[in-house]
Parts: C-alpha cells; sequence; structure tokens
C-alpha cells in the first residue's frame, strides 16, 4: 500500500475519504439524534436524478447532483414540518422519481455508456482535485455553522418545542440540517455510493452515540470512527482489488458487530 502513496489518485481517495467522513461524522449525528435517517435516503437516491440531469446537459455531476439534493430537502422539510402523516408517502414519492429520472435521462444521452456501478457503489478512485475543492469547502462550512449555531442546532435536535418557546427559529435549523445532509449525501455518493451511503452516515455515529455524552462529542468520535474505516477499507479494496465502498461499509459493519459483541460481554 506504502508504494501506491506515491499515485496521485492514491493521494485523492485518501484525502476524499477522510473528508468526507469528517463531514459524516457530524451530520449523521444530526441525522441520527433527529431521527433524519429514512429522510437522508429519500433525498440520496433523489440525487440520482441530478445526476442524470447532468449527464444529460453535460454538467458537472456534482452540480446537478447537488442542486437536486438541496431542492429533495427543502420539499422534504416543508412536508414534514406541515403534513408529517403523509411524510412516508411523499419520501416513497421522490425516491422512486428521482431514481427513475436518473436511469431514463442517462438512457437517452447519446454515446454516453454509464458505469452504473460507480453510482451505486462509489468511485473514489476516480475523484478529481475539483473534488476535493468541492469536499474541503463542504466541510469548512459545516464546521464553521456547527461552532457558530452549535447551542441552537442543539436544542432543535433535542426539544424542538422548547427550541421554539426559546424563540429559535425550528423551521429555519430543521431546514439548514436537511440541506447539510442532501450535500453530504451528496459527496458520500462519490466514496460508498448511493446504496451504501446511510451505512457511512449511521454506523460510526452508532458507535460514537454509545460512547459520548454530548453531540459535541459524539460528532468528534463519528468522524474519528469514519476515518479510520475508510482508510482501512480502501487499503483492503487496494490490496485484494475489490470495490472500496463495498469495502468501506463491510470494515464498519465488522466493527460495530465487535463493538456490540465486546459491550455484550462486558
Amino acid at each position: 500500500m506504502f508504494e501506491a502513496l506515491s499515485f496521485p489518485f492514491i493521494q485523492n481517495a485518501l484525502i476524499a475519504g477522510v473528508l468526507v467522513s469528517l463531514a459524516s461524522g457530524i451530520i449523521g449525528s444530526l441525522i441520527v439524534v433527529n431521527r433524519m435517517v429514512f429522510l437522508a435516503g429519500g433525498i440520496a437516491h433523489t440525487a440520482y436524478g441530478g445526476i442524470g440531469v447532468a449527464v444529460f446537459l453535460g454538467l458537472p455531476i456534482f452540480l446537478g447532483a447537488s442542486v437536486f439534493a438541496v431542492a429533495a430537502a427543502l420539499i422534504i422539510s416543508m412536508i414534514t414540518l406541515k403534513h408529517r402523516e403523509r411524510m412516508d408517502t411523499f419520501i416513497g414519492l421522490m425516491w422512486a422519481v428521482g431514481m427513475a429520472l436518473g436511469v431514463v435521462l442517462i438512457d437517452l444521452t447519446p454515446g454516453y455508456n454509464a458505469d452504473f456501478m460507480s453510482y451505486l457503489f462509489g468511485s473514489i478512485l476516480a475523484v478529481s482535485q475539483s473534488d476535493l475543492y468541492f469536499m474541503g469547502g463542504l466541510l469548512g462550512m459545516i464546521v464553521f455553522i456547527m461552532i457558530f449555531w452549535y447551542r441552537d442546532i442543539l436544542a432543535v435536535s433535542y426539544d424542538s418545542e422548547y427550541a421554539n418557546l426559546r424563540g429559535i427559529n425550528v423551521q429555519f435549523f430543521y431546514t439548514l440540517i436537511l440541506i447539510l445532509s442532501a450535500l453530504t449525501v451528496v459527496v458520500a455518493i462519490k466514496v460508498v455510493g448511493l446504496i451504501l451511503v446511510i451505512a457511512l452516515l449511521t454506523i460510526p455515529v452508532y458507535i460514537a452515540e454509545k460512547l459520548s455524552n454530548t453531540l459535541y462529542m459524539m460528532m468528534i468520535l463519528s468522524g474519528i470512527f469514519s476515518s479510520i474505516f475508510t482508510l482501512i477499507g480502501l487499503w483492503i479494496s487496494y490490496e485484494y482489488d475489490i470495490a472500496s465502498g463495498a469495502s468501506i461499509i463491510l470494515i464498519s459493519a465488522v466493527s460495530l458487530f465487535l463493538f456490540l459483541g465486546i459491550n455484550r460481554f462486558k
């Protein structure tokens, strides 16, 4: 593995893995404590429609997927705040329509032979320098927002009614969390793919939740665990020539089972 570090695409993959892992650790913690896992899954699959639009119009993949994911987050925010009883129906509809639109547009693109596996299970070895700038910028924005509005987001996440009584704009922060989740899902698709993105956002968080007493510590531990799982998964992927996204998630899952086993034994 060490000789491979001389290759630029390996260096990009390692940097991308750490950047996305740190972002996933922070946002994954918010997704779990706000019980948004199903919402994040809906956004992830809806983003595939944005990938199809980007391919069809010749736009950057990140741009198309980000616009679609943010639009989905805004729609979900409005629906879940006003019509929670119909939340599952709307999310399922967006999930199916987004996937179908993406598949149709990619099929209609002349001369485009898409590697669907790269979208479904990630293509971290194909990360470019511009992708790294996007990932780094997103992580910087997430960290800034969490530092600046940590107490407000904490209040909204654990007790929205109390936050509302304190004069905190619950709708704004709820929507902000969903938008950040949407953008994190988009960059995570590049690392582990559409199918496995929810696992990256939840498995390290579950372990961190059991080892921390505050949301702040939970975010830090989640980012650390996610980075470790990603780096080990990349190493195994390189050594045995298997899909990197699947390797990362399998390492995460094995680590979770070991953690649960040790906890039960103790």
